[in-house]
């Protein structure tokens, strides 16, 4: 999992933009930032959610930006979801420690392996 974070952290990932602002969504009580590793991945995602006849606009971050900059300004628990719209491809980085900063992980502070379970 953890060479999966540093991959996510150096890829450059198109961000669709919707009403001023980077599409999201929430889910479980989480707000999921889309990301998609490339242009046919976006495409997916636009035929479904996309603005009709338009083209869909979008901005391109770096995973990193995402994690460490974005997700922490939304004030409230958020993480990354990768190419939702792929089929067997799809990958969501929760906002735990060691994806986002820890002052806004949602386990931060939780000790032991556990989790804090068992006490």
């Amino acid at each position: 999992p953890r060479a999966l974070v540093g991959e996510m952290r150096r890829s450059v990932l198109l961000v669709p933009v919707a009403d001023g602002g980077l599409w999201s969504v929430r889910s479980g009580g989480v707000r999921w930032v889309c990301g998609f590793t490339d242009e046919a991945a976006l495409a997916r995602f636009a035929l479904r959610h996309g603005p009709g006849d338009r083209p869909m606009e979008y901005a391109a971050l770096l995973g990193a930006r995402i994690v460490d900059e974005i997700v922490p300004a939304l004030g409230e628990p958020a993480g990354l979801a990768v190419d939702v719209a792929t089929e067997d491809g799809s990958m969501f980085f929760p906002p735990v420690v060691g994806v986002v900063p820890d002052p806004v992980a949602v386990d931060a502070g939780q000790s032991g392996e556990g989790g804090g379970h068992g006490r």
